[in-house]
């Protein structure tokens, strides 16, 4: 065996390092030669921006999003069946988008420039020079520099008058992704749609809870960006409270794809949000399938009580499990960050306990129960692919009358 790996032991960092480069010059040869073809026969034009949320606070404001060379097509139908979730996963990740397009943005009364890079991807950071109004959510620009494709840009807005912020992980959190189910969490991205995709029981009211009073409300994900729409429209159809949703770039470049390794980048993310607003507390939510539990546990011990509580959902609410006993373990651990964390087993027991510490008010509960409950009555996802399986192998109405 060669001294460039040792069993327990991953590449050494310097040939890790020199696969990293020789992948990411040849994406970037490859991107660079079909964007001479597309210049050279006049293809490849700019034909839909695709604004994702962003959010504003005292730092300024920060807008992200990639630009197309043609609109995302379809969209979750009811009666759509598996054949055409697999055709709308394809053409999800089979983005054309448009490098090196000039940008403006705008927002409150501040113009900015920017270029889309090689994968299509433009971001903006800069302050507004108008003040924010009292409203959870205003309105930026972006349009191509030359005036074409004008796209309101959804931002939510900080305010200092919100009493604390909250973060959320998405796969098992808000929705039943069965991440820790390969074949299931397969057939969920590959098959299913956002209409086929179920909430966690309680989540809408539970959250709507959370963001009284107009508090910000952030969602993470290891999930990649090509799935944006999907968990957009899956936050809309259930009337979970909508935030900016941060996710992970597929990309070769340096500190995207490869630099990103397992869950981290959710921790970064909060780390983000938490810096950048210092007179807030916030409450973190994630579940106990992936390792939120181990993130969290380390954003409370390295911002203490700046974290208000952390609610991790049980994935097997109903056994006692490997999974348990790690979650448990980090609670432990924050034990002396005297920050409160929590293994709940459902949206009832986050909600009796938020309202205990004066995280919402304790009037909602009823109606979390009630959603709960439900929720509870909505087919489960094997008896939901039964009923498609039935729907799609009847025979047509119309024939067996004779039409």
């Amino acid at each position: 065996m060669s001294d460039e790996q040792k069993p327990g032991q991953g590449w050494r960092p310097r040939t890790r390092g020199m696969i990293e480069r020789s992948i990411i010059r040849s994406d970037d040869w490859v991107d660079a030669a079909f964007d001479r073809l597309n210049t050279r026969f006049g293809r490849h034009r700019p034909q839909h921006i695709a604004a994702y949320r962003g959010f504003a606070d005292a730092q300024g404001v920060e807008l992200l999003g990639r630009v197309l060379a043609q609109k995302p097509l379809g969209g979750p139908g009811e009666k759509d069946g598996w054949w055409e979730n697999l055709l709308n996963t394809y053409r999800r990740f089979d983005t054309d988008e448009v490098p090196r397009v000039p940008l403006l943005t705008s927002f409150r009364g501040m113009r900015f420039d920017t270029t889309t890079d090689h994968e299509g991807y433009y971001s903006a950071t800069f302050a507004p020079t108008e003040a924010a109004t009292d409203a959870l959510w205003a309105e930026a620009r972006v349009t191509l520099q030359d005036g074409a494709l004008d796209t309101p840009q959804p931002v939510l807005q900080v305010l200092p008058t919100a009493k604390f912020g909250i973060i959320s992980d998405i796969d098992d959190t808000i929705l039943q992704s069965s991440i820790t189910d390969w074949k299931v969490a397969a057939q969920l991205v590959f098959l299913g749609n956002a209409r086929t995709r179920k909430p966690l029981l309680g989540v809408a009211k539970l959250y709507a809870a959370l963001q009284a009073d107009r508090n910000p409300l952030f969602y993470v994900s290891s999930s990649p960006w090509n799935l944006y729409d999907l968990l957009d429209d899956f936050l809309e159809l259930n009337q979970i409270p909508a935030g900016p949703i941060f996710l992970r770039d597929l990309g070769t470049d340096t500190g995207k794809f490869i630099k990103t390794q397992g869950h981290g980048h959710k921790l970064d993310r909060a780390r983000m949000l938490i810096q950048r607003n210092p007179h807030m507390r916030w409450v973190l939510l994630g579940d106990s399938g992936q390792a939120d539990a181990e993130l969290y546990a380390a954003a409370a011990q390295e911002f203490g009580d700046r974290i208000a509580a952390i609610y991790i959902r049980d994935v097997d609410p109903d056994v006692d499990s490997p999974l348990d006993v790690g979650v448990d373990g980090y609670i432990e651990k924050v034990a002396g960050a005297k920050v409160p964390m929590l293994r709940a087993k459902d949206s009832v027991a986050i909600a009796e306990h938020a309202a205990s510490i004066g995280l919402i008010d304790a009037a909602a509960i009823p109606a979390i129960v009630a959603e709960v409950h439900k929720d509870a009555q909505r087919p489960t996802l094997g008896e939901a692919a039964i009923e498609e399986a039935v729907e799609q192998v009847k025979p047509d109405a119309s024939k067996s009358d004779g039409g």
